[in-house]
């Protein structure tokens, strides 16, 4: 496993258990609080869509959730990279593929966990769970039954039925071999390629390739006994005999000769420098064991510098994520109520995620990455977070089934469809994903101020772990190593950074600071020395001042008001000095900006107008384009009230200002997040949704980011501290673990 993305024991059965055991829930998506309601959803009204299937079938595709459905389905005889370890300890791994599913394409799945090795009996289960599903995704079943069992259903079943670790993985491959042929100056049908490893994934590779025109007689495949010629017997079954070359090479060394592509779905360091060297002119070598590569990029350029490499790891370029294929090949599929997903669809996939690819990359993207994309040697297959995906792979994917004849219901408005994809986009994850990117660029040295709670210590040793740069806790060292300890987490003492006032060399100089900044505020030299030596809040801030370390986390032992008031003894972080609370929400794949939640208590509309223009700065460093709503009761003037008159000038403030954000008010908050009562505004200057609410006061900040919390379920980030000279960030004292963390990244970052 990378070291950049260490997961203890620990963590990983913490994230499994918390907040609830497992990592999805079932959800109603119809009302279900009135007896109407109940008479609806079952008896009697229950009867009418089952008469209307029974009459018409294909129309349960309409009156349920059958055509947004895929079952993941497993026996646990191959699972990652762990083998056969029984279809209950497999269940952690298809919840995450569920999840994957839905987090993706908005594609609902449901694992299923079959507790037999005997195909007939798989194949039995799967065909009678047939008319529940709109499809079926296989997953960690051993070779050879794996091709048995997809074989035989896709010829008894009439929904698609897809083995991932054979065709997600050959899909993107696909994808990668087409940008570096192209790059190479090279074509399929004239290269000689190699393949090693053929389980699964390795045949499923060869046969996509093959039939976008690689030509048998150039390919040759390889296993632990080396070349599959014509004539072996050896090791040989049906699916291995079909690649089977006509070639004097016996060994992978032999083949490797003169190759000009090299597939890899094998183990760890089974190419050597002396094979890549052997290779034709620009070999393209894709390196996709896990978690380790057949070899290393790095090995493979130091003796070709002209080669193109892939991997299957995320932390170097080019990587093979079957993330992203299988997510958009279901959607188009789910979306033409196909019977069947083809090679057809399958090429389709890869194509359209090789011409993604050769696009200019979007600014979210390369933020997301942390560093700028262009299409060339080291990115020739889009990253999993592109938010492109959703509305440009689906389509292609849906064109192919239509043009192939497997579609039951034919997309007639592609414009239309592709409009409907953008909107099932959730935003969320790849603007996390960009904020882990960029504070893994970072490398900040990052202050925990409260070293006493197991929480912050917890997330103080997953923010080293993860390769995000050096944790600093605030705490005396006895107490720190016996949390660690009690929390399983002893071997990490080590690795943090225990920093006081007794072990700094600094103290004196923090006192004298702090005793200048305070000495006409009522606070004298014994003050001075109490605050710098025993708050440790006021202590982290003094380190954090002298550049003694890059960002600064607190708060989660003591109200944030307190907090607040203890970090302005040493920073200016009060609403005179232009210091804003801005608290993020995400909820159904939606992210929402509230402001002002921490500093202002009541602002006027000057100050309304500051809080804007700052919540707009957090939203473009979280990626967001902003627009800023100034929510109240009222909506542009109606009611009138004498409380709503500073949430009707702040815009016209902005305005005489000039700022480059879309931004209105006042208004209330249906208008302002709901487009179809927007509409009935056709003056509001806002292009869509608003995604920035600044509210009147701080009071109203704090019970609409609490009920969201509490009765949407909606995830907090915040509130986050900006316009403060170094990167602070303050915690609740609820924050969880992950919270701590999500703060520490928004610090090291400086967003704010």
């Amino acid at each position: 496993m990378s070291t950049k993305n260490k997961i203890t024991r620990e963590e990983a059965l913490a994230y499994h258990l918390d907040p609830t055991p497992g990592k999805f829930e079932i959800v109603a998506t119809t009302a279900m609080t009135t007896q109407r309601d109940l008479s609806l959803a079952y008896s009697p009204g229950v009867a009418v869509p089952v008469e209307a299937i029974a009459e018409a079938p294909e129309t349960a595709y309409d009156y349920t959730t059958k055509g947004n459905l895929v079952a993941v389905i497993t026996n646990g005889t191959a699972i990652l990279g762990l083998g056969n370890l029984g279809a209950l300890a497999s269940k952690p791994v298809m919840e995450g593929k569920a999840v994957l599913f839905k987090r993706f394409a908005d594609v609902n799945a449901v694992d299923i966990e079959l507790d037999t090795e005997d195909p007939e009996e798989i194949i039995k289960a799967i065909k009678l769970m047939g008319p529940t599903f709109g499809g079926v995704n296989l997953e960690d079943i051993k070779a050879p039954e794996c091709f048995i069992i997809e074989q035989r259903l896709k010829e008894e079943m009439d929904i698609p039925v897809f083995h991932d670790d054979q065709h997600g993985t050959a899909v993107i491959c696909a994808a990668g071999l087409i940008n570096a042929l192209h790059l190479s100056g090279k074509k399929i049908g004239d290269c000689k390629i190699v393949l090693n490893g053929a389980g699964a994934a390795g045949i499923a590779c060869l046969e996509l390739i093959k039939a976008m025109g690689a030509k048998h007689d150039n390919c040759i495949m390889c296993d632990t006994k080396g070349v599959i010629w014509q004539g072996r017997t050896e090791g040989m079954n049906q699916w291995k005999s079909a690649h089977a070359a006509k070639t004097d090479a016996r060994t992978l060394e032999d083949a490797m000769k003169g190759a000009d592509v090299f597939l890899g779905v094998s183990v760890k360091g089974a190419v050597t420098a002396e094979m890549v060297a052997s290779m034709a002119s620009d070999p393209v070598i894709f390196a996709m064991a896990n978690p380790d590569p057949e070899i290393t990029p790095e090995d493979a350029h130091a003796v070709r510098e002209d080669a193109i490499v892939a991997t299957g790891r995320s932390d170097y370029p080019n990587q093979v994520n079957n993330v992203l294929g299988f997510p958009y090949l279901f959607r188009g599929a789910l979306d033409i109520h196909a019977r069947a997903i083809n090679d057809e669809m399958k090429i389709a996939c890869a194509e359209a995620l090789a011409e993604l690819a050769r696009q200019d990359v979007p600014d979210e993207v390369a933020m997301a990455y942390g560093r700028k994309l262009s299409f060339g040697r080291d990115y020739i297959i889009p990253t999993p977070f592109d938010p492109r995906l959703i509305h440009v792979i689906p389509p292609a994917v849906a064109r192919a089934g239509m043009d192939t004849g497997v579609a039951r219901r034919p997309i007639v408005d592609m414009e239309g469809y592709e409009q409907s994809l953008k909107a099932r986009m959730d935003p969320t994850a790849s603007v996390l994903r960009g904020i882990s990117a960029r504070a893994r660029a970072a490398q900040a040295r990052m202050l925990f101020a409260e070293g006493d709670d197991d929480r912050v210590l917890r997330a103080a040793v997953a923010y080293q772990r993860s390769g995000y740069g050096k944790a600093l806790v605030v705490g005396r060292e006895a107490d720190v190593q016996k949390r660690l300890e009690a929390a399983g987490l002893g071997d990490a003492y080590g690795d943090l950074e225990v920093v006081n006032a007794a072990n700094t060399p600094h103290l004196g100089l923090y006192k004298e600071f702090l005793y200048n900044r305070l000495q006409r505020e009522g606070f004298d030299m014994q003050d001075s020395h109490r605050l710098a030596a025993r708050d440790r809040h006021v202590f982290a801030a003094l380190m954090l001042a002298h550049g003694h370390a890059d960002g600064l986390v607190s708060g989660a032992t003591r109200k944030s008001a307190h907090v607040l008031e203890l970090i302005n003894h040493v920073f200016d972080a009060r609403a005179e000095h232009g210091a804003v609370g801005v608290t993020a929400l995400l909820h159904k794949g939606r992210i929402m900006l509230i402001a002002d939640t921490l500093v202002h208590e009541w602002p006027d509309e000057e100050d309304l107008a500051n809080i804007a223009e700052r919540a707009a700065g957090v939203a473009r460093g979280l990626g967001l384009e902003p627009r800023v709503a100034f929510v109240s009761f009222s909506t542009f003037g109606y009611p009138v009230s004498e409380r709503a008159t500073k949430m009707h000038i702040a815009p016209k403030v902005l305005d005489k200002r000039g700022v480059d954000f879309e931004y209105e008010g006042e208004m209330a908050v249906d208008v302002a997040l709901n487009a179809d009562a927007m509409a009935k505004y056709p003056f509001s200057r806002l292009s869509g949704p608003a995604n920035v609410l600044v509210v009147p006061a701080r009071h109203s900040a704090s019970i609409s980011v609490k009920l969201m919390q509490e009765m949407a379920g909606a995830t907090v980030i915040g509130p986050i501290l900006t316009g403060v000279d170094k990167p602070i960030q303050i915690c609740s004292t609820v924050s969880t673990v992950n919270d701590i963390m999500n703060m520490a990244l928004l610090a090291a970052c400086k967003v704010g």
